[in-house]
């Protein structure tokens, strides 16, 4: 295959943060071919591609594009040449139907006026064209995110490009949905098309890539066929050292029961069941993980008892204390943290600063406010503190909360709630969009807290984290409690039985 990109010692270092996130980084891509770059969050990935896109500049070195030097100085120019970029937060048009978020900028016009029909059939013909198959009429607000990222593919398709970047792809697809995704781009390969497959989940990318490019600290460390390469192979390259794929966990020792719920119902304000009278109990020292296909009732457990959402019927208790209508500072204050699936617009401000999202919740609690006045001297200490023991990478305590990666962002979550000392913490997707060494790190900070005799409430759609992590799982259905198992009742296939209504 000949090649079209080459990377030649780009470099690229932020001056706000103290980050070379590109340095003199050279490997190439062929044409046709699904090329994979793997990385821990902060490695660099997403900074080389947006070089590549037109949304940053290098400060040295070049890029090649068909053998020809080339300079981008926005996406613009980037579409004209071809290359279209997928991001992790998806560019679309709320109000706009599907037809008009990938029309956007390159409608079709007749007779002076905008030809709605013809839009739609170009629509509906490029995605059968590629398997990928939407409702051109469907207002975008109103699809999950599966959908809404055809709708992003399906617009750089429509401007003509011939290179796709794709930014964690698969990181908001569920389970069900992966394997037909990345079958679709196998056959955007095999048509022609060059994949720029970014993503941390190794099993991914040695199912679609031909070859692989991993970045460490702003380097290449190597680029390798994925034909013979190991999963183990990639997870050394990526964080430089032997990394631990499988948590092993020792014997839980669970004591009393830390959080108790009764028959908690929840309707929203369309009437429609969320939550249907699930009942059950999570003790000190154990693991409890929620399983089962999203949306089905997962987000209305966790709203319920993080105090978002009010229950329509049914209670809770922390402790033997019912706090089913108390507030969230009223919880938090009773021992109660939560990582929340949503870190960007729920677990932090990204307006804000490293210390204050590291503070945020117990800005009112001593040593950090003192008479109503927060003492500066001990929210940066607080903030070095934290950043060194949970290894955040590219922050001091005043940089921006927004310039740091997914897998750093997530720490300064995790630091923040897990410094309260919680009785019960609540942890939603904690690994979605994770690298390996971040998943690692992760997953070892919740049982620690367990081998602390927390009780963890773990809610997941990754099995193998269920499977891994859980002293006891209880499986969700259609807003139910579909089933509970523990021990040696913790299978993949009686999980799998249950998450369809199933019984075991």
């Amino acid at each position: 295959m000949a090649e079209i990109i080459r990377f030649d010692k780009l470099s690229k270092y932020y001056a706000s943060t103290n980050v070379q996130a590109s340095n003199e980084v050279s490997f190439s891509i062929e044409q046709g071919e699904v090329h994979a770059i793997c990385g821990e969050n902060g490695a660099g990935k997403t900074t080389l591609m947006r070089m590549l896109f037109g949304m940053e500049t290098p400060d040295s070195g070049s890029l090649l594009l068909d053998g020809k030097p080339v300079s981008f100085a926005s996406p613009s120019d980037a579409i004209s040449a071809g290359i279209g970029m997928v991001h992790q937060h998806f560019m679309i048009v709320p109000s706009f139907s599907v037809s008009e978020n990938i029309m956007l900028g390159n409608e079709q016009v007749s007779h002076g006026f905008l030809d709605k029909q013809e839009e739609r059939n170009y629509v509906r013909d490029l995605s059968e064209r590629y398997g990928l198959p939407i409702d051109p009429d469907a207002i975008a607000s109103s699809l999950p995110v599966g959908l809404l990222q055809r709708v992003e593919i399906l617009k750089m398709l429509a401007k003509k490009v011939r290179i796709l970047i794709l930014d964690e792809p698969t990181a908001v697809l569920t389970p069900g949905e992966v394997g037909p995704f990345l079958h679709t781009l196998t056959g955007l390969a095999h048509d022609g098309y060059t994949i720029l497959f970014i993503s941390h989940k190794l099993q991914e990318v040695l199912t679609v890539a031909d070859r692989i490019t991993v970045m460490r600290k702003g380097q290449v460390i190597g680029t390798k066929p994925s034909r013979g390469t190991t999963m183990e192979e990639l997870a050394m390259m990526m964080v430089g050292r032997p990394v631990v794929l499988n948590i092993q966990k020792g014997p839980a020792h669970p004591g009393s029961v830390v959080l108790k719920t009764h028959d908690l119902t929840y309707r929203n304000s369309l009437g429609v069941t969320k939550l249907d009278h699930v009942s059950l109990s999570i003790r000190a020292g154990e693991v409890y993980g929620v399983a089962g296909v999203s949306g089905n009732g997962q987000e209305a457990l966790v709203n319920c008892l993080s105090g978002l959402n009010k229950p329509t019927e049914g209670s809770m208790e922390l402790e033997g204390q019912d706090l089913t209508n108390a507030s969230v500072r009223t919880r938090r204050n009773h021992g109660m943290a939560q990582v929340p699936e949503d870190r960007i617009h729920v677990g932090l401000n990204m307006d804000a600063s490293v210390e204050e999202n590291l503070l945020m919740g117990f800005e009112h609690r001593e040593p950090f406010s003192l008479h109503g006045i927060l003492q500066q001297r001990e929210m940066q200490e607080n903030a070095g503190r934290m950043i060194k023991a949970y290894a955040i990478f590219g922050a001091s305590a005043e940089s921006p909360v927004r310039m740091l990666s997914g897998g750093n962002m997530q720490k300064v979550v995790l630091a923040r709630e897990l410094s309260s000392k919680p009785r019960l913490l609540i942890v939603d997707q904690p690994t979605r969009g994770l690298d390996v060494g971040s998943i690692e790190f992760v997953h070892r900070m919740i049982l620690s807290q367990r081998d602390q005799g927390v009780a963890v409430l773990l809610v997941s759609v990754e099995l193998e984290e269920i499977l891994s992590l859980s002293d006891r799982v209880g499986v969700m259905y259609a807003g139910r409690l579909q089933g509970e198992l523990e021990g040696k009742q913790i299978t993949q296939e009686a999980i799998g039985m249950l998450m369809v209504g199933g019984s075991v």
